[in-house]
């Protein structure tokens, strides 16, 4: 299943996942004590990649309490296993599965004692509704898992090609342009936010919380670090899809690196919309 990840399994998007995660951490924090989370909870991580996430719910759920990561990358998942060893969170346990059907994995090996239909406190997602083809069967799967007065907590994209340069660069919108061509090729929605509220209705969820991270990078902030690596790892990858030029992405290098240097110019991040719900 990992040769189907959209944006590979490889060291460098590793490193990345970990870089994106302390970024965006304080909104996550954040919205995990908007829902309550708390020690002794049973969380579910949908789409958790190789942990960054899980391993700070495990901390924060305490020894009373667990967290089941879910991926379908076998490397990703395995990273996570052995990062949990390594670090004595035995209350972390990551399950290779499809997202999209949770249930099904649920009766299947090492899945049977930890991914309990019905026994989760908690469920997050960040940045997997996007990718997937059938996100209305991840929120039903979702719904599966939690218990009634469950909250599943979302991160999620709407309006992504509102993500640009400014000024702009016809580099930059040829590249975020390519980047919502390959997403959709695989079945993905760049604007699924603007769709979850309602899916999350008809899948049983009240929603309770709505709100947009907008967030701005200037080449001297931190923050300037994930649209500058996530170019770096992604838009070599378009150009071997054929989705954009190898010009066109030299001409990206150049300008992020011209954005590097800038005291005046930024880059407008595509806003993250936070969604918090409740199961009924």
């Amino acid at each position: 299943m990992a040769t189907e990840y959209v944006l590979g399994t490889g060291r460098d998007e590793l490193e990345r996942l970990g870089l994106q995660h302390r970024l965006w951490s304080d909104a996550t924090h954040a919205a995990w004590r908007r829902a309550g989370l708390r020690q002794g909870h049973r969380v579910l991580d949908i789409g958790s990649g190789p942990g960054f996430a899980s391993f700070d719910l495990a901390q924060i759920v305490g020894r009373t309490g667990s967290v089941v990561g879910v991926d379908e990358s076998a490397p990703f998942i395995n990273h996570l296993n052995a990062q949990a060893l390594s670090r004595g969170l035995d209350r972390l346990k990551g399950i290779v599965a499809d997202v999209q059907n949770l249930a099904a994995a649920a009766n299947l090996g090492d899945a049977v004692d930890h991914l309990r239909v019905g026994s989760f406190d908690l469920a997050y997602q960040r940045w997997v509704l996007c990718f997937v083809p059938r996100p209305a069967d991840l929120v039903a799967s979702a719904a599966e898992m939690l218990k009634p007065g469950g909250r599943f907590v979302i991160h999620d994209y709407f309006n992504y090609q509102t993500m640009t340069m400014a000024p702009r660069r016809a580099s930059h919108d040829k590249a975020v342009a390519a980047t919502i061509a390959s997403w959709r090729s695989r079945g993905g929605d760049p604007d699924i936010a603007g769709r979850l509220p309602r899916i999350l209705h008809e899948q049983g969820f009240t929603v309770d919380h709505i709100d947009a991270h907008q967030r701005l990078a200037r080449g001297h902030d931190t923050m300037f670090h994930w649209p500058d690596v996530w170019w770096r790892t992604y838009a070599p990858k378009l150009v071997q899809m054929g989705l954009l030029k190898q010009a066109d992405c030299d001409e990206l290098f150049a300008d992020l690196e011209q954005i590097a240097k800038s005291p005046t110019d930024f880059v407008v991040m595509p806003p993250v919309f936070e969604i918090i719900a409740t199961k009924r």
